[in-house]
C-alpha cells in the first residue's frame, strides 16, 4: 500500500503548505491596510499587529485543517507560539548575520529564512506541537 501512503502524504503536504500560503497573504494584507489606514499604526506596529493575526489564524488552521488534532489548546498553542518566535528570531537573526555581518546580498537571507522556516515548522508541528494526535488524524492509514 506504497501509493495509498504517498497520496495520504501529498494530501498533507498540500494541506500544510495551503494554510502557510494562506498565512502570508494574510500577514501581507494585514500590514499593508495596517499601516496605510488611519490607525494609527507605525509600520513596524503594522507588521507585529499582522504577523500576530497570521499566527493565530495559522494555529488555528493548523490544528484543525492540516494535523487535525484533538490535542488540548493548554499544551499545544504554548508550543506553536514558542515555534513562532523562533520564526521570527530567524527572520531578524539572517539579514543581520549574513547581510549586515557578511557582506551578503538580501536575497539570500530571505532565500535562506523562506526555505529553513517552512521545513523547521513541517517538522516541529508535526513532532512537537501537535504530537498528540494519532496518525489516522492526518489522512494516512493506521
Amino acid at each position: 500500500m506504497p501509493e495509498h501512503r504517498f497520496t495520504a502524504g501529498v494530501k498533507f503536504l498540500a494541506r500544510f503548505g495551503s494554510v502557510g500560503i494562506a498565512a502570508t497573504i494574510l500577514y501581507a494584507v494585514l500590514a499593508a491596510v495596517f499601516a496605510r489606514a488611519d490607525l494609527g499604526f507605525t509600520p513596524v506596529q503594522a507588521s507585529l499587529a499582522a504577523y500576530g493575526a497570521a499566527a493565530l489564524f495559522s494555529y488555528l488552521a493548523h490544528k484543525s485543517f492540516s494535523f487535525m488534532s484533538a490535542g488540548s489548546h493548554r499544551s499545544e498553542a504554548p508550543r506553536f507560539l514558542l515555534l513562532t518566535a523562533t520564526g521570527l528570531g530567524v527572520a531578524y537573526a539572517a539579514p543581520k548575520l549574513f547581510t549586515v555581518m557578511l557582506g551578503l546580498p538580501l536575497f539570500v537571507p530571505i532565500l535562506l529564512t523562506c526555505l529553513i522556516i517552512p521545513a523547521l515548522n513541517l517538522i516541529v508541528l508535526d513532532r512537537w506541537v501537535f504530537a498528540g494526535r494519532g496518525a489516522d488524524r492526518r489522512g494516512e492509514p493506521s
